[in-house]
C-alpha cells in the first residue's frame, strides 16, 4: 500500500522524507516533485529498481532514465570529459530546468538502460527534492506518468497513474512549472541543443555562444 505526505506540513515533511529516504535503499520507488513536473524515482544503482521503474511507466530500455543530483560536485564522480562549457552551463543554470548529457565514467555500475555510455543528468531546483537527493545520492528519475500520458504537474494525477507501484508519495503541491527541461549534449567538443525546453537556445547562447541545435 502506497504512502503519501504533505510537504508542505513540517511534520509530515520529515516523515515522507525519512520514508522516501528508505524506501529508496531498499530498492523501491518513489514519486517527488521537481521545479519541472512531478517524478518517480529509484536508486540509480541498483539495477532491478530502475527495471521497475521503467515498468512503472511502461517505457522500454530505448529510452534511458534520466539522474538528478542534489550537488554539482556529485557530477565528479559520475562523468568524464566534462568540457570547460559544460561547467560553465552548470554554473549558469544548476540548479535548474537544464539536462546535460554527458559520458559517465566507465567504473560504474549502473544500468538506466540503452545509454551508449552516457548519462543525462540534472540538478533540480525544488527543496524537497534535493533534500531527498542529499541523503540517498544519485537517482534515476524521469517523469511520474504512464509513457503516453501527460506528465503531472500535481501527486494526484501521479499517483492516479502509478498507483501501488510506488511505495512513497511525496505531495508539495502544484509544480512551479509544467515545462520540461532543456537538454544539451556536452559530449562533443560543442555543446548541442536536443531538447529546447524551459531554456531557450538564445538563453543558452548567453552562457556557450557556440551552442548548436540538432536538426
Amino acid at each position: 500500500m502506497a504512502r503519501r505526505y504533505d510537504t508542505n506540513d513540517a511534520t509530515d515533511r520529515a516523515t515522507g522524507l525519512r520514508e522516501a529516504a528508505s524506501a529508496v535503499r531498499r530498492g523501491e520507488l518513489v514519486v517527488l516533485p521537481t521545479d519541472t513536473v512531478y517524478g518517480i524515482g529509484a536508486d540509480a544503482f541498483t539495477s532491478e529498481a530502475v527495471a521497475d521503474l521503467l515498468e512503472a511507466k511502461g517505457r522500454g530500455r530505448n529510452m534511458p532514465t534520466p539522474v538528478l543530483i542534489g550537488s554539482p560536485n556529485t557530477l565528479h564522480g559520475l562523468v568524464t570529459d566534462f568540457s570547460e562549457m559544460a561547467w560553465e552551463l552548470v554554473d549558469a543554470f544548476w540548479p535548474g530546468a537544464l539536462t546535460l548529457v554527458a559520458k559517465h565514467q566507465p567504473s560504474l555500475q549502473w544500468d538506466l538502460g540503452d545509454t551508449r555510455g552516457t548519462v543525462a543528468v540534472r540538478m533540480p531546483l525544488h527543496p524537497v527534492a534535493i533534500e531527498l537527493l542529499t541523503e540517498v545520492g544519485p537517482m534515476a528519475v524521469s517523469s511520474a506518468n504512464l509513457t503516453g500520458h501527460p506528465a503531472p504537474e500535481n501527486c494526484d494525477a501521479a499517483e492516479a497513474m502509478l498507483g501501488d507501484s510506488v511505495s512513497v508519495y511525496l505531495d508539495g503541491g502544484p509544480t512551479p512549472g509544467n515545462v520540461p527541461s532543456s537538454i544539451v549534449d556536452v559530449t562533443g567538443k560543442v555543446p548541442v541543443l536536443l531538447r529546447a525546453g524551459a531554456l531557450s537556445a538564445e538563453e543558452l547562447r548567453k552562457v556557450v555562444p557556440d551552442l548548436e541545435v540538432a536538426n
